[in-house]
């Protein structure tokens, strides 16, 4: 069987995903269901890193902490929405939904994500300057870090049990504790 040719696929835009029931994705114009809801041990290792950061960016009063929220992508076509796991920004936020790049996002596996988050959105946040991106493998027991360097992803660090440290902005990092996340 062959593959479908892109272009004869529907496009969606911005305007339509918020007419949807339910929770998506929308990437380069193509609807991602983002159901079943994540399993018990994905939930319970998010809100682990949420609390993390949450306690690391205490004291930090630009940059704060968030879990499952829209990322709309702005561009000429208006058809990427994005729901990171958790992620961290370093600017004011308002309205309902992000416009504006974060700084840290983590994904966390399942079998149903795993492809999207390593390929289709690792490009996308690359592409749009996310400075770290940190995919969660709970099966593994393991994060891979990644940091952008002349717009390019490098991995610096299979995180286990490592405390890692991450600059944020000039006058914010922090010392992740991968440790303190798994279940």
């Amino acid at each position: 069987m062959s593959e479908v040719n892109l272009k004869y696929l529907p496009q969606y835009t911005y305007e339509d995903y918020e007419n949807w029931e339910g929770k998506w994705e929308l990437i380069n114009g193509i609807p991602y269901a983002m159901s079943p809801a994540p399993g018990v041990e994905h939930q319970e290792v998010s809100g682990n890193i949420f609390f993390q950061l949450r306690n690391l960016l205490a004291d930090c009063r630009k940059c704060k902490t968030l879990i499952n929220v829209d990322w709309r992508i702005l561009g000429s076509e208006d058809n990427n929405v994005l729901q990171p796991d958790n992620l961290v920004i370093c600017k004011d936020v308002k309205g309902k939904f992000l416009t504006d790049s974060p700084v840290m996002i983590f994904e966390i596996l399942s079998t149903s994500t795993t492809y999207k988050d390593k390929h289709i959105k690792y490009d996308i946040y690359e592409t749009n300057g996310v400075k770290y991106y940190i995919i969660v493998d709970i099966e593994n027991k393991s994060a891979d870090v990644f940091e952008l360097k002349n717009n390019k992803y490098a991995k610096t660090i299979e995180a286990k049990n490592d405390i890692v440290y991450f600059i944020l902005e000039d006058d914010c990092s922090i010392k992740f504790n991968f440790k303190e996340i798994w279940v």
